[in-house]
């Protein structure tokens, strides 16, 4: 699974919940990219360098880069050791390396970045750095550069995280079941269709990342196997339902609107000794009774 994404450069989307949060698996790229020999520069600003650090063995520390804008991104404190240029000369500043070999560049997280920069502008800046083919200011060639972006996609709308998702070579979202994480890998490759895999790991205290097996389909589909369903209509003060003898009393009422053959030929053929109605008309003084201009009354 990590090799699959590690594979391709570009940007690599981690979409995390509030229940299933993406920190750890993060690590454990970083932690396979720097066994893999890679630098790994970090832009953190969500957690302190210390707690970042937690987890990791001395080997992996020594591969790191921290960028620190967790302390004091907007440099309040004046005491110089923020960037000049804010989160923004921050993330442009991972481009000024002198390693030729490849990078692997963690942000964490993309959140933090969207609530202090426009969409337009860190969807350019990370374009950039993903497709990076030389260092800024040299000729010489470089190393692929891979950008690991962990984003809280429920603090965003859909359009900025549609933007991001667009300039994804990876997506992975995570998920889970029965209390198991689940990733779901997208693959953007040139020339190819996309690709989808679904992989259910675990990640233990030095950041392995271990693959399991998917919780079964029959608990997936229904988690709690044991619990009969309700019926809502139990304790209803009415029924829903008829009997067969309800039901045939109810086809054969006659209802008061329906205009039978019966009642037809009764008001059409009144026997003799039936009285019949008449209508007695008397016009009133502002009635129209001409027929030659029946709306000379009204003042047109």
């Amino acid at each position: 699974m990590l090799e699959s994404l590690l594979a391709l450069g570009g940007l690599v989307l981690l979409r995390d919940s509030v229940e299933w949060e993406g920190r750890s698996l993060l690590k454990a790229l970083i932690k396979k990219s720097a066994l893999c020999g890679e630098q790994v520069h970090i832009l953190s600003c969500e957690v302190s360098e210390e707690e970042f650090r937690e987890g990791f063995d001395s080997y992996i520390n020594s591969r790191l880069v921290y960028h620190d804008l967790f302390r004091d991104p907007l440099n309040w404190s004046k005491t110089g050791e923020a960037y000049p240029g804010g989160p923004l000369g921050a993330l442009r500043a991972m481009c000024r390396r002198t390693d030729p070999g490849p990078v692997t560049i963690a942000l964490d997280s993309l959140s933090w970045l969207l609530l202090h920069l426009p969409c337009t502008t860190l969807c350019q800046t990370l374009h950039t750095l993903s497709h990076q083919d030389s260092c800024p200011g040299d000729s010489s060639p470089v190393g692929q550069v891979r950008v690991l972006g962990l984003l809280h996609e429920e603090l965003h709308g859909p359009g900025p995280v549609g933007a991001l998702s667009s300039l994804a070579q990876t997506e992975v979202t995570l998920g889970g079941a029965m209390g198991q994480a689940s990733a779901h890998i997208l693959c953007r490759r040139p020339r190819q269709c996309p690709t989808h895999q679904t992989h259910w790991f675990s990640i233990l205290p030095d950041f392995s990342l271990v693959l399991q097996e998917g919780p079964p389909l029959e608990l997936k589909a229904n988690p709690y196997p044991h619990t009969s369903p309700v019926d809502a209509s139990s304790h209803l003060t009415f029924n829903l339902h008829l009997s067969k003898k309800e039901r045939e009393a109810r086809d054969s009422l006659t209802l008061p609107f329906q205009f039978s053959s019966e009642k037809q030929q009764a008001l059409l053929h009144s026997g003799p000794g039936q009285a019949t109605s008449h209508i007695f008309y008397e016009p009133d003084a502002y009635d129209d009774l001409d027929q030659e201009d029946p709306d000379d009354d009204l003042d047109i």
